[in-house]
């Protein structure tokens, strides 16, 4: 055995021999990522070129130390495929059977790459039945539980009611009434400048009463409440997931619905309609004292109109948006919650997720009720 080379002055990590006709790599020292450090690049260039010759018989019994970047090197160098010729010990070999048995990326074929959007657009459609199958499991379970309370009243959480009730409602008055009387002057100031135009002043108060009281002061309410109360409903089942309460009251035999989805749902159907009244009056009471800067319309005037100028209709409708937006937020603060995972990250995309579609949904339903209630209240 005659080597062609006593020790390749280049690298140091490899001899070539002839044995007998035979070309044969003798790798040598150690293939770790702290032995190689720069030479990494350079003596994976060196091996991928002799690795084209498929004669050679590579012997790696006289390696010291061996890493994962060592032999991910050769591997890389051998083409991702195991010499014909290959001469290792059984540590050596344990290590290239792992690599050798990791997963391949295939390359993504044309078709599967048109086919992209569908599947995103199909994994969306699932997520978006199985929010949907988990609000109709909460709405079924809270009819039950109606029930429940109806057959036995003593059980009803009234003070769980309660809390959520001042919560949802009474925390919530002082920014409903700044965003309604900040809207109510704003509406109010540009209608005044396109009334002047025509001398239709008094039209004002058919203008504010018919918009305020029938669609933005529920609307405004609605969303306040699902940035804020849905929000904070979402934050609490999730933060009792990940420290585990609700676990705990699965354990003591607690019922997770009756004590803390029903009581929310409820406190924020009973606060809604209370919110949506005094959003509507700060609004109207923001748009008499721009009425009465911008035009001079006395608000004695503004006060005795409103009645005869909106029809009560209208304020039911308001009362009826604000009763099913407000148990709908609730009920999709609670899915939402529910669905956090025991993780902080899951607690902060489920918060956000619950206000999104909160707010989503509330439109949707504002504009449901434009259109089937469409000649309610007009006239």
């Amino acid at each position: 055995m005659k080597p062609t080379n006593e020790q390749n002055p280049n690298t140091g990590w490899y001899q070539l021999v002839n044995d007998g006709g035979s070309d044969r790599i003798i790798l040598i020292g150690d293939f770790t990522l702290a032995a190689l450090n720069e030479r990494f690049k350079n003596l994976s260039a060196e091996l991928t070129e002799l690795a084209k010759n498929p004669d050679l018989c590579w012997d790696m019994r006289d390696i010291q130390h061996m890493d994962n970047a060592g032999i991910i090197m050769l591997w890389k160098a051998w083409n991702a495929q195991r010499p014909s010729q290959l001469i290792l010990r059984d540590e050596h070999d344990k290590m290239l059977k792992r690599i050798e048995h990791l997963p391949t990326q295939t390359p993504e074929s044309e078709q599967m790459r048109w086919m992209r959007p569908v599947y995103a657009i199909g994994k969306q459609a699932m997520l978006l039945w199985d929010n949907l199958t988990g609000v109709v499991r909460i709405i079924g379970q809270l009819l039950l539980d109606c029930v429940f309370f109806l057959r036995n009243p003593a059980h009803i959480p009234w003070r769980e009611i309660s809390a959520n009730l001042f919560r949802t409602g009474a925390q919530a008055l002082g920014i409903t009434a700044l965003v309604g009387f900040l809207i109510g002057i704003v509406l109010s100031y540009l209608s005044s400048e396109q009334l002047q135009m025509f001398g239709a002043d008094i039209f004002i108060v058919n203008i504010l009463g018919i918009s305020i009281i029938r669609e933005l002061g529920p609307l405004l309410a609605a969303i306040l409440v699902a940035g804020r109360s849905g929000s904070s409903m979402t934050a609490q089942l999730g933060v009792m997931r990940v420290t585990q309460e609700l676990d705990a009251l699965t354990v003591m035999g607690i019922s997770q619905s009756q004590r803390l989805i029903f009581p929310k749902i409820i406190g924020l159907g009973l606060a809604m309609p209370l919110l949506v009244l005094w959003t509507s009056a700060i609004a109207l009471l923001g748009g008499i004292i721009a009425a009465e800067i911008q035009l001079g319309l006395n608000y004695y005037y503004f006060i005795y109109s409103i009645p005869d100028a909106v029809p009560v209709a209208n304020l039911w409708l308001g009362l009826g948006k604000g009763i099913v937006c407000g148990m709908v937020i609730a009920v999709i603060a609670c899915h939402f919650g529910l669905r956090v995972k025991p993780n902080t990250e899951s607690l902060g995309e489920g918060t956000t997720t619950s206000v999104v579609t909160s707010i989503t949904v509330v439109i949707i339903i504002d504009a449901i009720f434009a259109v089937v209630f469409s000649d309610v209240g007009i006239i």
